[in-house]
């Protein structure tokens, strides 16, 4: 305690003051001197004592926080009792309760990105392990024209696949870092729509696909209009990749009080009802998931409306099709 400046300071000035007014008093009566030394040593063990329990305290909070830094949370400090102290003692609990949520999440936070780099780490090795293969039988300079020709459209096919993979994932970590600012603009549904399906009409005439978009021409709503066609974008894909030939995806919308809502449905295979609940978790594939899927594109779409407020539902039926609801909120710009 006689460590602290105040207290050794404030001592001395009481001694020093004690000295002073003990000499004038002792000059006047004797008497008096004695009673003035009796009520000098009791107010310096007044002073003393309070001081000790006070720096008592003050060590308790140190050997507590010494102990959170060992990395021991679990600890208990409660104090409804008044004065600085108190205050002290509760704005400490705070601090270590909310630096215990921030480690919970870090934790969390480091077991999802090892997850994540596992799962990326598996999507990139299954085309790199085919391509291998690949590669090796087209050095036999006896493979027949019409097989090597298979094999380069299959090595082809695979890098495609393994570029929108990986430009998913930048896109993804750029969304998950919050580098990316959304813009608020009013845009014309009808448009939004046309920009998010248009690379995907010729697969779609491929496979004998109808698509049917029935958009109102003086809809309008407030988003980001690249994001949000991105998103509609991996929605519709997913719906053409799970829709038979000479099927139909159709898209529509309409207005319902304090938002929009955009629906695009399918006449697909559907989704299980044990795999409904998961279809919007990132990496999650589904038994009706296609050879080529890695569970980037609803999980993608799903956040991207997250961060604008806006909502995204996915209802089907086994053998029936899907039907996805995207809802997108009215503001004002």
């Amino acid at each position: 305690m006689f460590r602290n400046k105040e207290i050794k300071y404030g001592c001395m000035a009481y001694a020093a003051a004690g000295v002073i007014c003990g000499s004038a008093v002792f000059a006047e009566s004797r008497r008096a001197f004695l009673w003035f030394l009796a009520f000098f040593a009791a107010g310096l063990f007044v002073f003393l004592t309070g001081s000790l329990v006070r720096y008592r305290k003050l060590a308790a909070l140190s050997r507590y926080l010494k102990r959170v830094l060992n990395g021991e949370w679990k600890l208990d400090l409660p104090d409804n009792a008044e004065g600085e102290l108190s205050i002290l003692r509760n704005d400490i609990y705070k601090l270590v309760t909310k630096l215990e949520t921030q480690a919970e999440l870090l934790l969390a936070d480091k077991a999802y990105l090892a997850d994540s780099l596992s799962d990326i780490s598996h999507q990139l090795k299954t085309p790199m392990t085919s391509m291998m293969v690949m590669t090796d039988i087209l050095r036999d300079a006896e493979l027949p024209a019409k097989q090597r020709e298979e094999f380069v459209k299959a090595v082809h096919s695979q890098l495609e696949r393994m570029e929108w993979l990986l430009s998913s994932l930048l896109k993804m970590s750029k969304l998950d870092a919050g580098t990316i600012q959304f813009k608020k603009e009013r845009v014309s549904v009808k448009e939004l729509v046309k920009k998010a399906t248009e690379h995907l009409l010729i697969p779609m005439e491929l496979k004998n696909q109808t698509f049917v978009a029935d958009i109102p021409e003086d809809m309008h709503l407030v988003c980001d209009f690249h994001w949000t066609a991105e998103a509609i974008a991996n929605v519709v894909k997913n719906c053409m990749e799970h829709t038979p030939q000479n099927g139909t995806i159709a898209v529509y919308s309409e207005t319902r009080g304090i938002y929009t809502q955009l629906v695009v449905e399918d006449t697909g295979e559907g989704i299980a009802p044990e795999d409904l609940p998961h279809i919007f978790e990132r990496f999650y594939r589904g038994r009706n998931a296609g050879r080529d899927s890695v569970g980037i594109g609803l999980a993608m779409a799903k956040y991207i409306l997250s961060i604008q407020s806006g909502q995204i539902e996915a209802e089907s039926e086994p053998g029936k099709g899907s039907r996805f609801i995207f809802r997108l909120y009215h503001l004002v710009v």
